[in-house]
């Protein structure tokens, strides 16, 4: 007889069901389309911090983990809703470890990057740069990438 809490537990549907390559993602042509920013980013290599713009659902936290698997590198999603100095600051540290450790870059997703004080900010800004791509969704606007 099988154990019913041996057994692994499923992933969500949503999950389950998340593109893993940029040719899965539905949408977004764009962003991803032959000749478009973020296809060019994946084909030459080079990675760069951006800002996802887009109500929920359109693909922003999906098109953040498909560039960190397709540029090798760790990604540490946060919401700011629920973070603060102390999150970014675990965040750096995971950071350096992994690229000390693996030469691994890390590509940071901060949703709702709005919602963080001015602070905050101010610590992203100075601390991130040289360790982490930035990546930061905003909700409720049209979806667009601005390149910085």
């Amino acid at each position: 007889m099988n154990d019913l809490f041996a057994q692994e537990a499923k992933k969500p549907l949503a999950e389950a069901l998340r593109p893993a390559a940029l040719d899965e993602v539905i949408g977004q042509q764009h962003l991803i389309g032959p000749g478009k920013p973020l296809r060019l980013a994946v084909e030459s290599g080079t990675l760069h911090s951006m800002i996802l713009w887009g109500p929920p659902g359109v693909g922003k936290t999906t098109l953040a983990r498909i560039l960190a698997g397709s540029f090798d590198a760790e990604f540490i999603p946060l919401s700011a809703v629920f973070s603060g100095v102390k999150d970014i600051r675990d965040a750096v540290e995971q950071a350096h470890a992994a690229l000390q450790r693996s030469g691994r870059h890390t590509i940071l997703f901060v949703d709702e990057v709005h919602r963080f004080n001015k602070a905050v900010k101010c610590y992203i800004k100075q601390r991130l740069a040289s360790v982490v791509v930035q990546i930061f969704g905003l909700p409720h606007c049209s979806a667009v990438v601005k390149h910085g």
